[in-house]
């Protein structure tokens, strides 16, 4: 009886470890292609799924929207108004577009990690956070750049401060500017996505673990089921927070490059 006891609770892969990050190929052609697995799957459908809903939606724009003209109408603007205006000003409305997307690409990859069947969001790979951080900070040296020339070094890197203070003032701007914005950016996308499908693992395999262990702890089992979904309605909270985080200080680092007076 103990080795059949230990037999089923071996059969549960638990602790999660970060191998369960590093999932298996499915290439209808078998072989070992690493480079298309679930998560490559999750990012084409993430693309598709916005395109084709968008597409659908303003295929025949009416006076009084439909429910999908509305939300995405909707979308849209308080991605412009909120964000936007908000944080860049007038000048905001230009980038509404890219924000918006950026907002809705993010949200997308996010919302996988409590999906049935999928449970795991891209940006839990730090790859795919790294390349958005990458084209946000991209964009910002290219606007500051465009915006004031060669004067941009001087905008970003020189606060306005005593000049005594400038030799250890200009090397903590250059850290903090074009070093940790976009380190900040990736590494809080990662993070947040990560933690939260560990959490989720641990409290559905936990409580699978421990019911093929000893069936006096059904029990338990109830409470560790129950609190993954608890837990998934906070990830959701978090999956919202953060596509909104990225999107708002990708703003904010934009308003930065444009502004007229350095900061």
């Amino acid at each position: 009886m103990t080795g059949q006891t230990i037999v089923l609770a071996a059969d549960v892969p638990f602790p999660p470890t970060v191998e369960d990050f590093y999932l298996p190929s499915i290439a209808p052609w078998g072989g070992h292609d690493v480079w298309f697995t679930k998560v490559t799957l999750l990012l084409w459908l993430s693309v598709a799924i916005l395109i084709l809903y968008f597409l659908l939606s303003y295929r025949k724009p009416q006076l009084v929207p439909t429910k999908k003209q509305w939300l995405a109408e909707s979308i849209y603007g308080f991605v412009r108004n909120n964000i936007a205006v908000e944080m860049i000003g007038r000048e905001g409305v230009r980038f509404a577009p890219y924000l918006t997307t950026l907002f809705c690409f993010i949200f997308m990859m996010n919302l996988w990690g409590i999906i049935p069947f999928a449970q795991i969001s891209p940006n839990a790979h730090i790859a795919f956070p790294i390349i958005l951080a990458v084209i946000s900070w991209v964009m910002f040296i290219y606007l500051g750049f465009r915006k004031h020339g060669a004067g941009y070094i001087k905008h970003a890197l020189v606060p306005p401060a005593p000049w005594f203070i400038l030799p250890i003032l200009v090397p903590i701007e250059f850290f903090s500017n074009f070093i940790v914005r976009p380190f900040s950016l990736a590494v809080r996308l990662f993070a947040n996505m990560f933690a939260g499908h560990m959490l989720l693992l641990v409290f559905t395999l936990g409580g699978f673990a421990m019911i093929n262990a000893n069936a006096l702890l059904t029990p338990v089992s109830i409470l560790s089921w129950v609190m993954t979904i608890a837990l998934t309605f906070l990830d959701f909270a978090v999956i919202a927070l953060q596509a909104y985080v990225f999107t708002v200080l990708t703003a904010s680092y934009i308003q930065g490059s444009v502004s007229e007076e350095a900061h």
